[in-house]
């Protein structure tokens, strides 16, 4: 019996290109189903002068830099045209068969407009990110697409390749307009919350009762660290920002720390208990030699 696919994610721009490339090729001879890594984004104040990789090319530099992983990063729908993100993404798979997605979502961060970028508020984008799909499919599809919607206008656009069998969508999303997007135009929901069975659950009934998208979700995750360190709590706060509203006590079992034993039986627990298609170990903010041994410690079996 194969194991279970497992994932990982390196974020928040913490490691070096070369330590990232190196991980990745490691989680992949460790037998991780897929990488994580950083996204479109301008600029993240809050590191300093570290490099601050575009996205796109990164993903591109390590499906070439390894044999069978899957690798993905977030695309946010106010830095693309959508013809341009269904002849980027299509490209990604003609070169990388069955190892892409697109993995999509609204963005927030208003550093983006020192770039120049538009940041409407949040249920525009979600109107623009619903569009955008909408052309994205049939654009992959090889079609001639002209639209003039509110945020999508095209005229005659066409990409080449095109797809007979499309990457899959994956939408992150915790709010119920997105999660109607979702919902609409996704393989795979991202859960864009804590893995706490009672805010998933909530979240989930906004999905509706149609089509059942597959599930993936991150997982904070400190094998070998004493799950009452406070450090813990303080480096998920960190790099989750966004749910700086749920208490410290209800936010504290959603990472996964101790023994690697344990960890195993937890995890396979929130997989169950959530009903992940895709758990995603979150090993962003450790350094390169403690990323090598959590994917060791959790490899999958």
């Amino acid at each position: 019996m194969s194991a279970e696919p497992l994932a990982v994610n390196f974020a928040w721009h913490q490691l070096a290109f070369e330590e990232l490339r190196e991980l990745v090729r490691h989680a992949e001879a460790r037998g991780y189903a897929a990488a994580y890594v950083d996204g479109d984004v301008s600029v993240i104040p809050s590191l300093g002068e570290r490099d601050v990789l575009d996205g796109v090319t990164v993903t591109a530099a390590l499906l070439a830099a390894t044999e069978r992983i899957a690798v993905t990063s977030i695309r946010l729908v106010h830095h693309w045209n959508a013809a341009r993100l269904a002849q980027a993404s299509a490209t990604l798979e003609r070169l990388f068969p069955g190892r892409t997605r697109l993995f999509v979502s609204i963005g927030g961060q208003k550093a983006d407009r020192r770039f120049g970028l538009p940041l409407p508020p949040a249920p525009e984008r979600i109107a623009w990110l619903d569009e955008t799909l909408a052309a994205v499919r049939r654009l992959w599809r090889g079609e001639e697409v002209t639209v003039a919607g509110r945020f999508v206008s095209l005229d005659g656009a066409r990409v080449r390749p095109a797809l007979a069998t499309p990457p899959p969508i994956e939408v992150g999303a915790r709010g119920p307009r997105l999660l109607r997007v979702a919902a609409t135009h996704a393989d795979a929901w991202n859960v864009n919350l804590p893995p706490l069975a009672a805010h998933v659950a909530r979240a989930a009934r906004a999905l509706g009762s149609g089509r059942r998208l597959a599930r993936t979700c991150q997982v904070f995750a400190r094998p070998g660290a004493d799950p009452r360190d406070p450090a813990l709590l303080a480096a998920y706060r960190r790099f989750n920002p966004w749910f700086g509203a749920i208490p410290d006590a209800e936010l504290a079992p959603a990472i996964l720390a101790g023994e690697p034993e344990a960890c195993r039986t937890r995890l396979a627990a929130l997989r169950a208990e959530l009903a992940l298609a895709l758990p995603i170990l979150d090993l962003t903010g450790l350094p390169s030699d403690a990323a090598r041994r959590a994917l060791d410690a959790l490899a999958p079996r």
